[in-house]
C-alpha cells in the first residue's frame, strides 16, 4: 500500500517535473528538474528492476544532467533558454497541451496496464506521460536545448515501459550509455553553437 503510495507521487512528479521543462524558464530550473525526473523514473524502475540496476539508471541520468549544467553554466549567457522563454500566450497552450496529454494518458494507461498486467498502474502512467510529454517537447521547438531535454525524457519514459517486461543488465547498460551519449551530443551543441 505504501509502496503504491510512493509510486503514484513519483508518478505525479514525473507530470510535474516533465510538464516544467516544457514551459522552460532558466537553465538551473531545468537541470533542476531533470535530475528530479530521474529521481522518480529510477524509483518507478525499481518496482521492476532490483535496486542495483535502479540505482544505476538514477547515478547515468545525474551524470548525464551533470554534463549539460556543466555546458551551460561554462556559457556566458545560456542563450538558449533565454531566447525562447513562452510569453504568457504561449506558456497558457503549452499548458493546455500538457493537460490534453494528461487526459489521454489517463484513458489509455488502464488499457494498457490491462493489456501487459503486472505493470502496475503508477508506472505505466508515468512511462507514457513521459513519452507524450517528452514528444509535445520535441515538436514544439527547434532548439538544441529543448531537443535533447525532450529526446531524454522520451527516453526516460520509455525505459520505465520496458523495465516492466525486460530487466537484463546489457538492456540497462545500453539504456544508461544512451542517456549519456545524448548528453554528450547536446554539450557538443551547445559549445559549437556558442563558438559560432
Amino acid at each position: 500500500m505504501i509502496v503504491t503510495g510512493l509510486s503514484w507521487i513519483a508518478a505525479g512528479m514525473l507530470l510535474v517535473t516533465s510538464g516544467g521543462l516544457l514551459l522552460r524558464r532558466t537553465w538551473r530550473w531545468q537541470v533542476g528538474l531533470l535530475a528530479a525526473q530521474y529521481l522518480s523514473a529510477a524509483w518507478l524502475v525499481g518496482q521492476h528492476w532490483s535496486l542495483g540496476l535502479a540505482a544505476a539508471k538514477l547515478v547515468a541520468g545525474w551524470m548525464a544532467t551533470a554534463t549539460l549544467a556543466i555546458t551551460f553554466s561554462e556559457q556566458a549567457l545560456p542563450h538558449e533558454a533565454l531566447r525562447e522563454s513562452p510569453g504568457e500566450e504561449n506558456r497558457a497552450f503549452r499548458l493546455f497541451l500538457i493537460g490534453t496529454i494528461l487526459v489521454l494518458t489517463a484513458s489509455a494507461a488502464p488499457r494498457l496496464e490491462s493489456t501487459f498486467p503486472g505493470m502496475g498502474l503508477p508506472v505505466v502512467t508515468g512511462g507514457i506521460l513521459l513519452c507524450g510529454l517528452g514528444l509535445l517537447q520535441i515538436s514544439m521547438s527547434s532548439q538544441v536545448t529543448a531537443v535533447i531535454l525532450g529526446l531524454m525524457t522520451i527516453l526516460t519514459g520509455f525505459e520505465i515501459l520496458y523495465a516492466a517486461v525486460e530487466s537484463s543488465v546489457l538492456v540497462a547498460a545500453l539504456l544508461a550509455a544512451i542517456h549519456l551519449s545524448l548528453a554528450l551530443v547536446g554539450a557538443y551543441l551547445l559549445t559549437s553553437w556558442e563558438v559560432q
